[in-house]
């Protein structure tokens, strides 16, 4: 299993400073210039807007350019390019990637997905037809980078990547249709929820590598058979020390934040309502409607994780170390000394993921932390990545 980094550049407040963005940018170059010293796999770099403190990265490409500058051997995936065309068009995703691909000597990794109702909002997507838009754009653009000219309306699209055929394809997923959906797609999948318990998260490498088994019509010019997962990692010398430097707290504060800025309750009923159809759908619904049904039939009581996220959805302060401890009790969460933290990469390692994307820099942890996080994890890689 490869360790890789997530990134989303979060400056929660009390801010310090009219400098907080800058100095918060700044760091997350120089843990990218680190993290390529020590050995990480890949940087990946969320694209969000209108985030506010949650999320900095609105231009994602433009920091991967810079990173692509300082470093010489991490690879710079976007997680995820929001792929309806209001947002981004195919042919912009398409030469922006390949301009990343070519700057970077062919390092770049390029994740899709439909985004969340508030973008949807921010740019004028309509609801109904992003998931079609983002399949056209998951058939356009790797067409596009081979030169085929039919996918852009007769114009070329440059420059070409420098990757041959093109840099690898991705899609970000949380659910059980998502997963099927990348695997039949043939292109990796980018595990984008820390809420899950590792059980569930093993039956969903499973759904997904059934999928990708019988993709015979990749939309790109080769299947992409991977699975990457990020949940939260925060690494001290001792696991108290890591407690102490605010993990608890971090996690909370994302839990809380990301549930609010993803509009999660309406985008829960969303996902409740579409896998109701998808595991009464007469065909089977396929291999996510088995998955669906199987979960339904085994399930029991619903575990102490999602009856505080269920809390915080109905707008109940759930205490950090109670929220803290219900995510923790399912392996969700890689927090504690190098031993500890061993022991849980292997656990994910297990399960057969070949990417765990490593979310360092979380809330209000102190840059100091994060920094020595990152080198902690990074002092384990040559025994986790195998090749």
């Amino acid at each position: 299993m490869k360790i890789d980094i997530f990134s989303e550049i979060q400056g929660p407040r009390p801010w310090q400073g009219d400098d907080h963005e800058h100095q918060r940018i700044s760091q997350t170059l120089e843990q990218a210039v680190l993290a390529d010293e020590l050995g990480y796999g890949c940087w990946w770099q969320v694209e969000h807007h209108g985030a506010e403190e949650f999320s900095l990265s609105s231009a994602p490409e433009l920091l991967l350019a810079a990173i692509s500058q300082r470093t010489s051997r991490i690879r710079l995936g976007h997680a995820a390019v929001l792929a309806p065309p209001q947002i981004n068009h195919p042919i912009r995703i398409a030469e922006r990637a390949a301009m990343l691909d070519q700057l970077s000597g062919g390092r770049a990794e390029i994740g899709l997905t439909r985004s969340t109702p508030p973008e949807w909002r921010l740019f004028g997507a309509d609801p109904e037809t992003v998931r079609d838009r983002v399949q056209d754009a998951f058939q356009t653009v790797p067409r596009m980078w081979t030169g085929d000219r039919s996918a852009s309306g007769g114009v070329p699209v440059l420059p070409a990547p420098y990757q041959r055929p093109h840099p690898p394809l991705w899609q970000a997923a949380s659910s059980p249709v998502s997963f099927e959906e990348a695997g039949r797609r043939g292109v990796g999948v980018l595990g984008t929820t820390l809420w899950e318990p590792l059980d569930r998260v093993a039956r969903l490498v499973d759904l997904y590598r059934a999928a990708a088994a019988n993709c015979t019509d990749p939309v790109g010019a080769f299947v992409n058979n991977q699975v990457a997962f990020f949940t939260f990692v925060h690494c001290a010398e001792t696991d108290e020390e890591a407690m102490q430097s605010g993990a608890a707290a971090a996690a909370a504060w994302y839990t809380a934040r990301a549930l609010t800025f993803f509009e999660a309750a309406g985008a829960f009923m969303e996902t409740m309502e579409r896998e109701q159809r998808i595991a009464a759908d007469p065909s089977g619904g396929g291999l996510a409607g088995e998955f669906i049904r199987r979960e339904t039939a085994a399930a029991g009581a619903p575990s102490p994780a999602l009856v505080a996220i269920g809390r915080i959805l109905q707008g109940e302060q759930v205490p950090d170390d109670e929220l803290f401890d219900a995510l923790a009790a399912q392996d969700s969460l890689i927090v504690g000394s190098p031993e500890t933290c061993r022991k849980k990469l292997r656990a994910y390692a297990d399960l057969g993921i070949d990417r765990l994307m490593c979310f360092h820099q979380v809330g209000a942890l102190p840059a100091d932390a994060v920094t020595r996080s990152i080198q902690l994890i990074g002092e384990l890689i040559p025994e986790l990545d195998q090749g």
